[in-house]
């Protein structure tokens, strides 16, 4: 959110306000505000509950989700909307996934540039989800936990396609930049592509996620991308693709690189990096540390 190590911002941990980044921070949404965007956060916002730490104090124009790790229930429940507590029913992904539809078409169909931030929940506990997708993973012996995960993940890919689909629907693929992460490993042990570790830790099965690039006419799809990136990258990389005007101080405290010419499948020589993370204990604490150096790999679609 910031191009910056969570160190840097004050994030230090998940709970007890450890996970409060300071207001002074500039984010994405910022950012692209500051250009002419609309922007709008729909989902999981675990950075600060309150003003001036929350969404609406951290540059989004409009926000539905909550501002905690989790939430203790998946259907029917209350969620923030603009900082009013409002009773949605239905499952939380189905509600998240439709504000954000209404947000990109509402603005999509009117021509104004938008930014919009989906982070859904799941998969995560409570292990709750729709029976329709609950009953073909639970018939196949799994544990209830695994069970209920790969159909949260099934349902999980649904909602990214109704996303897409909406953007196809009003015309507006071709022009709309579009990137699919998670945030960490699995939170119970379960496959993880034979890596070691999981949620928690700063093994490779805690640290290494997902990531799709999709961006129709401009990204050629089906590139895999070897040089090590992580989630800091996104800040510059966003400032360049879509041109956005930002103070050279601000730039001068990324520690993100931008990914732009890797993405366009231009010509350039790319430096090796070491990327750090941090797991547990107080912000000087030597437990829980990381470096990596080898190369990973992001898809483009």
């Amino acid at each position: 959110m910031t191009g910056r190590y969570a160190l840097r911002t004050g994030v230090h941990g998940v709970t007890r306000g450890q996970e409060t980044m300071r207001s002074g921070e500039y984010t994405l949404a910022e950012a692209f505000r500051d250009n002419g965007y609309v922007t709008g956060c729909f989902g999981k916002w675990h950075n600060g509950a309150h003003f001036p730490h929350n969404p609406a104090g951290q540059g989004f124009d409009r926000f539905v989700g909550f501002c905690s790790g989790h939430w203790n229930n998946y259907f029917d429940t209350e969620l923030e909307m603009d900082g009013v507590m409002v009773r949605r029913n239905g499952f939380i992904a189905d509600v998240i996934t439709e504000e954000a539809i209404q947000f990109m078409q509402r603005h999509g169909e009117a021509g104004q540039p938008f930014f919009a931030y989906v982070s859904l929940n799941t998969p995560h506990s409570p292990w709750q989800v729709p029976d329709a997708y609950h009953e073909r993973f639970s018939e196949s012996g799994l544990d209830r936990e695994t069970a209920c995960a790969y159909a949260m993940v099934e349902h999980l890919d649904h909602a990214v396609g109704r996303l897409l689909d909406t953007l196809k629907r009003i015309n507006i693929a071709s022009n709309t930049l579009v990137i699919f992460m998670t945030d960490n490993g699995p939170n119970t042990n379960r496959f993880n592509g034979g890596l070691r570790g999981r949620k928690g830790s700063v093994h490779e099965g805690g640290v290494r996620v997902p990531c799709f690039v999709w961006w129709p006419g401009h990204i050629h799809g089906g590139d895999l991308l070897d040089p090590l990136a992580a989630h800091l990258d996104w800040m510059p990389t966003l400032a360049s693709l879509c041109q956005l005007r930002i103070h050279p101080t601000i730039r001068a405290s990324w520690d993100g690189l931008d990914l732009s010419s890797l993405l366009l499948n231009r010509q350039v020589a790319w430096t090796d990096r070491a990327i750090h993370f941090k797991w547990g204990g107080a912000p000087t604490s030597l437990r829980g540390l990381a470096v990596r150096t080898h190369r990973w790999r992001a898809v483009c679609d």
